[in-house]
């Protein structure tokens, strides 16, 4: 893909958490996803790429805009899979909470997994601990080994996972090897790329989440030199044989970072729309400014760019007209 396409590409992000962020702490996270979806999709139309939307707001019946098989893009440039998630955290800006961010993903066709709307059980880690740990082994397994690659005692560990009632006996195992456990109550794709910042003093990321957000942090992560490991947690049927119709032979097979992004090049995409781990959120400065810090990654290149834009909220006429 053309390196300029990255630049463009944090614009769209950019758009879409300037338009979630006046709803932080106003406690209707509808609203702030609709803002952010309709900025995102505005601005797309401006991205010199042929794109369609594989992972997005839900099948076409259920979202308005940036849809499952949408056209998004100027239809002009290469054809694209394009991954979205225009605010990862509806909940964490509906109550003023920390790392919400809109972010996207961009690869070439056919290398993004179609993945389902349903669980998927993960486990994420930085480039100190790629291809060192296996979502197959029990959990203190994966702990004692983390240590040892690290070279520290596992008391010295910071594992992050969602506060969510699903992971109560893993988390009463990750207590009784000691290790540090740092909860998050949302954020799934900002969690699952974090252990690849050693600024956010995170070593392993587990539990289960969407799995369109693990698409999403797998785009991340093969651009930091990461990695996470999925599997898909089909709870009936229905939910196995969707799986199947969407190209997916073995729903429950693990799944690396090749068979969610592909081999090719990706790109990622995000901007803080709340306060995170290695983002800034959207802040309000004096002469009707916003200020955003972003960050855009490529896999080919492996190059890492900090965004810090200020942006003069009249002169946006697409934000005018969300």
């Amino acid at each position: 893909m053309e390196r300029e396409l990255a630049l463009e590409l944090v614009r769209v992000t950019e758009l879409a958490a300037l338009a979630a962020a006046p709803w932080m702490g106003r406690g209707d996270k509808n609203a702030a996803d609709g803002a952010a979806t309709e900025a995102m999709r505005l601005m797309f139309d401006t991205v010199s790429i042929r794109g369609t939307v594989v992972i997005g707001e839900g099948e076409m019946d259920e979202a308005p805009m940036l849809y499952i098989g949408e056209e998004v893009g100027s239809m002009q440039g290469r054809e694209v899979d394009v991954a979205v998630d225009p605010l990862e955290g509806t909940e964490i800006v509906a109550k003023g909470l920390n790392n919400a961010m809109s972010v996207l993903a961009v690869a070439g066709k056919g290398q993004l997994l179609h993945a389902p709307d349903m669980y998927m059980e993960k486990l994420a880690v930085g480039p100190a601990l790629a291809g060192k740990l296996s979502l197959n082994d029990p959990i203190r397994t994966t702990v004692e080994k983390a240590a040892l690659a690290l070279g520290k005692p596992i008391s010295d560990l910071t594992v992050v996972i969602l506060d969510r009632e699903r992971h109560a006996t893993m988390i009463k195992d990750l207590r009784s090897t000691g290790v540090r456990i740092k909860f998050l109550s949302d954020g799934d794709v900002a969690g699952a790329i974090a252990p690849a910042f050693p600024e956010a003093g995170i070593d392993i990321y587990v539990g289960s989440g969407g799995a369109p957000e693990g698409v999403l942090a797998a785009a991340a992560l093969k651009c930091l030199g990461g990695e996470i490991q999925g599997r898909l947690m089909p709870e009936n049927e229905e939910q196995f044989e969707r799986c199947v119709a969407m190209g997916l032979s073995d729903p429950r097979k693990l799944l690396t970072v090749d068979d969610m992004v592909g081999t090719e090049d990706v790109i990622f995409a995000a901007t803080g729309v709340t306060p995170g781990e290695f983002l800034g959120g959207v802040r309000y400065t004096e002469g009707q400014r916003a200020e955003t810090h972003s960050i855009v990654m490529r896999a080919k290149t492996r190059t890492i760019r900090f965004v810090k834009s200020l942006h003069h909220l009249p002169n946006k006429p697409l934000l005018r007209s969300i």
